[in-house]
């Protein structure tokens, strides 16, 4: 195994916490963490804090957030019970089911950005080729408002601190079932920025945007891709549909850094989504960014955990191939030359009887358990279709 991978997560982060019966849950990041010591790829050495002497967060958060809502946030996380905060809460789309206030709010979402912004620091400084922050990747969040689940826009922030510091071209790749929204409208007008997502249509899921005719505006026309997929699209179509499409804009971008989201959620398990995929995609997607990073940034690659809420069943096995990608673990070549080992029984053993299902025994799925979609040839050659109009400028 390599050591040019850096594996940082920020404990306040745990306090990112919406209730129980919110599905975005930070047991998440435990459940992980435990997978990847279980099979001797973490250790809890390896686990790096963001290190003292960052730059001012608040003066971070400004260079994407309005200070107003900043402030709302912090007004909220300090007193959430207070009529001022029910107002204020309702104003900037931190309410109702979706996206709840929760007392410590705005310092559990800052240190999420501030794992995001020292894992970029991390790569550009050359101290590491890749850097992972499970934790990040609230990619829903606008500058004046929070929007599903998402109360900071880390990778927004992270991206604006690579322009303005280091003066860097940011490939940003989401893989997440839902469209990357609050990412590509902050930088929709930016040259210097790319923005890829590849995701379920927004015709039907949330937020409801991403379509392919989204390119940019004024000098950030053509810096802008989306590659939205049919409901019940399996693991075949979207590889196809990423590895074509992902091959075309980093050629024609030629990033100084990758910063990619993998949510999770495109999973059959996942209740959020309508895709039907299962974990070979999960195999897939980090090989390939892996892949193109050393060939197109020097390495440089910074890789956020995203959504994901089947969090049992799909998410700890995700998220762990990720960072098993970056360190060239030996599991990694045995999943590609077809094996299929087994999930450590220490893990197993720990969390199955907190599990809603029968935890999966392997790291790939056991496809006799999600069923075949009839329409499978139709939902492709929709896909190709789309997918020949979001890169027909390339």
């Amino acid at each position: 195994m390599t050591s040019d991978a850096m594996f940082i997560h920020q404990p306040a982060s745990n306090g990112y916490y919406f209730g129980e019966e919110h599905p975005f849950d930070p047991i998440r990041f435990k459940l992980t963490v435990e997978l990847l010591q279980a099979v001797g790829a973490l250790s809890q050495e390896q686990i790096v804090r963001p290190p003292a002497g960052l730059p001012n967060m608040n003066e971070l958060l400004a260079l994407v957030h309005r200070a107003d809502y900043v402030n709302a946030v912090t007004k909220i996380s300090e007193d959430v019970l207070s009529d001022e905060s029910s107002m204020l809460a309702e104003q900037y789309g931190l309410h109702a089911d979706e996206t709840p206030h929760f007392k410590g709010m705005h310092t559990a979402a800052l240190a999420i950005v501030e794992g995001t912004v020292a894992a970029a620091d991390a790569v550009m400084q050359n101290k590491t080729k890749h850097a992972y922050h499970i934790a990040g990747g609230l990619h829903h969040a606008f500058p004046s408002r929070g929007s599903g689940f998402c109360v900071y826009n880390d990778a927004a922030v992270a991206i604006e601190h690579l322009r303005r510091s280091y003066d860097a071209r940011v490939l940003y790749i989401d893989t997440d079932v839902h469209h990357g929204d609050g990412v590509q409208w902050v930088y929709y007008a930016d040259p210097n920025v790319c923005t890829y997502s590849i995701h379920e249509t927004g015709k039907f899921l949330y937020p409801g945007t991403g379509y392919v005719y989204e390119k940019g505006i004024d000098r950030g026309f053509g810096s802008c891709y989306n590659m939205p997929l049919e409901p019940y699209t399996e693991d075949d179509s979207f590889l196809e549909c990423f590895e074509t499409t992902i091959r075309k804009v980093i050629e024609s971008f030629k990033p100084d850094i990758i910063i990619s989201n993998h949510g999770c959620d495109a999973h059959a398990y996942d209740e959020l989504s309508h895709l039907h995929c299962s974990m070979r995609i999960y195999h897939e997607i980090p090989k390939l960014i892996h892949e193109l990073a050393h060939t197109y940034t020097d390495g440089r690659w910074v890789a956020l955990g995203g959504g994901g809420y089947d969090k049992w069943r799909v998410v700890p096995r995700a998220w762990s191939l990720v960072w098993l990608t970056m360190i060239d673990h030996p599991l990694m070549q045995a999943l590609s030359d077809g094996t299929n080992p087994s999930l450590p029984d220490s893990w197993l053993q720990a969390w199955q009887s907190k599990s809603p299902n029968p935890l999966p025994l392997y790291w790939m799925d056991d496809m006799s358990s999600i069923l075949a979609i009839p329409r499978r040839q139709e939902i492709t050659e929709r896909n190709r279709v789309t997918m020949s109009i979001a890169i027909q400028d390339l």
